[in-house]
């Protein structure tokens, strides 16, 4: 079975930071969020991965790349981002026959990954939301199998969401459903889904076996991520190399100290995750997220997401600062 995690989206709900990073490389909780999903399917046994990639793909290959180098890996471009429909189909030539586990690149979920993989049928995750309207929805039948499937529906007649992970047994059967959409021109919101893929197999008699997740970790925004960052710490704990001594400096946890970071006079946490080779001085961080490379000084920051080699001085603000920046918010 092939792993595909589609990642070519553009992330437009996460800039600035995404005019510079992949979301998918977004920091979170001492890792990236790519990093939580193919480690998760590591553990449950893959091998094999295809990346969907496009917008700034050349840093999804190159992390990757760098940070894997076991594993087999194939890279397949959407130049055209024409939704995750388009793009699972530009696999096929790799897939051939095989049964694939599709994971978008934003999805992080605590469930048992080799649980939704011994199910005798195909299988859609799905969470419990208050208003499913954002998301795919799927509606059970009596028997327990999946009746229908719809993408973003306006009047949900189900409020169970589709959390972005597939197993798929009949692949064939799937491409020849997107291939069916795309010359048909079948969209939701202008773009070919994979809900209306499955939705098509659902029709012709294809079962499909809902799993309920755990826990779904929202990535898709700056007040979201950083929901999701402080639930990640608070489950992992401290992640804070036992070399670091801070001088005069108070850590409250939980706290994720990637290497090399220089923290002085300070007070950091809850909630901080702080990027490699960061500097911070006479500063006050907390539920936040910095990246590597920066330099802090003599600021109050709280709910900040704070980019890489970005520099920022000054009073207490509440930040969404992109990479490559340099803010001073003292006097001038």
């Amino acid at each position: 079975m092939k792993a595909i995690i589609p990642v070519a989206g553009a992330g437009t709900k996460l800039r600035p930071h995404t005019y510079t990073q992949p979301k998918a490389l977004i920091p979170l909780a001492g890792k990236t969020i790519l990093s939580f999903i193919v480690d998760q399917l590591c553990e449950a046994g893959f091998k094999e991965f295809i990346f969907i990639v496009g917008y700034l793909g050349d840093k999804i290959q190159d992390y990757v790349r760098e940070k894997y180098p076991d594993l087999q890996v194939h890279f397949v471009h959407q130049g055209d981002r024409s939704g995750i429909g388009h793009a699972i189909l530009l696999t096929r030539h790799i897939v051939g026959d095989d049964e694939i586990f599709v994971v978008l690149g934003d999805t992080i979920c605590e469930y048992d990954v080799k649980e939704v993989l011994a199910m005798p049928c195909s299988g859609l995750c799905v969470k419990r939301v208050d208003d499913p309207r954002d998301f795919g929805v799927a509606e059970l039948g009596e028997d327990g199998y999946i009746s229908r499937v719809v993408e973003k529906p306006q009047i949900p007649k189900s409020n169970m969401a589709l959390v972005g992970i597939y197993r798929i047994k009949e692949t064939s059967f799937l491409f020849s459903c997107l291939e069916n959409n795309i010359r048909n021109q079948v969209k939701s919101r202008g773009e070919f889904s994979i809900t209306d893929a499955i939705e098509c197999m659902i029709q012709h008699g294809a079962k499909f076996k809902a799993f309920k997740v755990q826990n779904w970790f929202d990535c898709g925004k700056k007040e979201t991520l950083l929901e999701s960052n402080a639930t990640l710490l608070k489950k992992i704990g401290a992640n804070i190399a036992p070399e670091h001594h801070f001088e005069n400096t108070i850590i409250i946890q939980p706290v994720s100290v990637a290497p090399g970071c220089d923290i002085k006079n300070s007070i950091i946490g809850p909630n901080v995750a702080i990027g490699e080779k960061t500097t911070i001085n006479y500063s006050i961080i907390k539920n936040s997220i910095i990246g590597s490379f920066a330099d802090l000084y003599d600021i109050v920051l709280t709910h900040s997401l704070i980019g890489s080699d970005t520099e920022v001085k000054g009073e207490s603000r509440s930040l969404n600062i992109g990479d490559n920046t340099e803010i001073d918010l003292g006097e001038s």
